[in-house]
């Protein structure tokens, strides 16, 4: 085994391996990207008071629709430009990543925790527990989410607790079935009888042999999870049901500026490529983690 180990260290880095090579192969083997974008978004969150130089809402309509720093009308006090209102593009930009990134928190914990529980109950007791508690994800799953959003944000009125609401409503059956499942595997293991036998509870058998278990499931599901939040949420802003404006969100900003395609496409473009890195570089860091804790798809 230790030889077959060194046989395939040498095989990924050799003596003669130039220093491209490496940092080639460095690359590849860990998520360097993704997690340096990550980082950033979570840094733009905590910090945008400080990041951002101006207000993200009020705006100055002298300085309406000016184009990015590089553009030959560009203006070094707007490195990206500014929207219709004369609001500055990166600081909103900027502020923005606070919105979701509270939304993805707020939204993950909520869903994890209640289809984590679910899960866990329908596949250890199964029998008629499994059987209602998987016909209600199947209901979940068969809503169509957007009609509901706007049907309700009518009624309701549009809130930054509307769409948190909402999104928690429809976020936790992932984590149910997938939870629900590895469930159904667990409890028939030796270690999960021997527990049984020694006169552990029903819950302490849940929460100290069979949950462990699920743990890395848990956090690829909620890894992949944050991009189709932060990109469902998007959505909804640019429907005009999510986020209110003058709130600086990624989609409303897209909304504001789908109107001066042909004549400001900065507007519109940056908070785009802002939702599309964001949602890469999660969906990126799921998958790496799936490899990673799956010993059949590791590549190390």
């Amino acid at each position: 085994m230790a030889r077959s180990g060194e046989r395939e260290a040498s095989l990924l880095t050799t003596p003669d391996d130039s220093l491209g090579v490496r940092v080639y192969r460095f690359v590849r083997r860990w998520p360097i990207i993704p997690v340096a974008i990550i980082i950033l978004l979570i840094l733009c969150a905590a910090f945008a008071s400080l990041i951002a130089p101006y207000d993200p809402e009020r705006g100055n309509l002298r300085e309406r629709n000016i184009p990015p720093l590089w553009s030959e009308e560009g203006s070094v006090r707007h490195v990206l430009g500014t929207d219709p209102q004369g609001r500055d593009i990166f600081s909103r930009i900027v502020f923005g990543a606070r919105i979701s990134l509270i939304i993805a928190a707020v939204v993950l914990t909520s869903g994890a925790v209640g289809g984590t529980l679910l899960g866990l109950v329908a596949g250890y007791f199964g029998g008629i527990v499994d059987e209602l508690a998987m016909r209600f994800v199947d209901i979940t799953l068969a809503v169509p989410f957007i009609l509901v959003a706007m049907v309700v944000v009518i009624v309701a009125g549009q809130s930054f607790t509307v769409i948190i609401i909402l999104l928690t409503l429809f976020s936790w059956n992932a984590f149910a079935r997938q939870v629900r499942a590895e469930t159904l595997q667990l409890k028939t293991t030796d270690y999960v009888a021997l527990a049984a036998v020694a006169g552990a509870s029903t819950w302490r058998i849940m929460y100290k042999h069979i949950l462990p278990g699920v743990t890395s499931t848990l956090l690829v599901i909620a890894t992949l999870r944050v991009g189709q939040l932060i990109l469902t949420e998007s959505i909804l802003s640019f429907l005009g049901v999510g986020i209110p404006p003058p709130t600086p969100a990624w989609g409303v900003m897209i909304a504001d500026g789908r109107s001066y395609l042909g004549t400001a496409w900065w507007v519109a473009f940056f908070p785009g490529m802002a939702i599309f890195l964001t949602v890469l570089a999660f969906n990126f860091m799921g998958d790496w983690l799936r490899d990673w804790f799956d010993p059949r798809l590791r590549q190390i």
